[in-house]
């Protein structure tokens, strides 16, 4: 892949993605949207990968849609460009069967918010912020806002978001419940290490399907579940990973997963 405003690493099981347009902090113009739906299909193909470190470079994680790249733009149908370009990356990322954890390391604003929410963990340093900011321009939510936000808290509380675009600090968020850790800036990366250190010899094959379960949970009933529990169960009992996890409890020792 020839990328410019994304960059892309493999470190081990350990994919780095980060948004790479600092100097409007990492706001999207088409180029970094196309690239980073590049990269999930890229990453979705990678046996080699089992976990995915998504943040942004510089002082900011996303501030949204770069309104200057589109300044003079005619005509510019909003709903095209969710189709073409918003879209396909949080439909990938929530399909994606690997792990992806959000590097919060500043604001994530409009567009950006959505792209950590689409996350699986989202450990942020304590002076970044989520905001809503859609509705400051007249706009409504989208890139899934609408979805992530009233099944991560109350819809009292994602209704003033989405309403009023309160700045949400990192405490705040975790005290919510939209993320999942807060950190000093000079704790961020060790942090993060150690939660993909985890998922990267964790039984990939099974959080996949775990991932799975819980987007089918957010819209089905009981029985769907129960059904849908016993079709992933199936295949997690027919895993090298399971077998290697009871192997493992047998013998009284630590599992050594191969994410297959």
């Amino acid at each position: 892949m020839e990328l410019t405003c994304v960059l892309y690493e493999k470190k081990g099981a350990v994919a780095y993605v980060t948004l790479n347009r600092p100097d409007v902090f990492n706001a999207f113009n088409d180029e970094q949207s196309y690239e980073l739906q590049s990269v999930w299909k890229a990453i979705k193909k990678d046996a080699e990968v089992r976990v995915v470190v998504l943040t942004g470079a510089g002082k900011a994680f996303c501030s949204g849609q770069d309104l200057k790249a589109i300044a003079n733009s005619k005509n510019r149908s909003l709903s095209d460009s969710l189709y073409k370009r918003y879209n396909p990356i949080i439909k990938a990322m929530r399909e994606l069967p690997k792990p992806i954890i959000c590097r919060l390391n500043g604001v994530a604003a409009g567009a950006g918010a959505s792209l950590a929410l689409a996350c699986d963990f989202i450990v942020a340093h304590e002076k970044s912020s989520l905001i809503e900011v859609f509705v400051n321009v007249g706009l409504v939510p989208d890139s899934g806002s609408s979805y992530f936000l009233p099944k991560a808290i109350s819809p009292a509380r994602a209704f003033e978001m989405a309403t009023m675009a309160p700045k949400i600090s990192a405490q705040q968020a975790l005290e919510w419940g939209l993320i999942n850790r807060v950190c000093s800036d000079e704790m961020l990366d060790e942090t993060i290490n150690q939660v993909a250190d985890y998922y990267a010899a964790a039984p990939t094959k099974s959080i996949g399907m775990i991932k799975s379960m819980l987007n089918k949970a957010a819209y089905s009933d009981l029985e769907t579940m129960l059904q849908y529990e016993a079709y992933c169960q199936e295949i997690a009992g027919k895993s090298d990973d399971y077998k290697e996890g009871v192997a493992a409890f047998n013998e009284k020792r630590k599992p050594s997963f191969k994410g297959s």
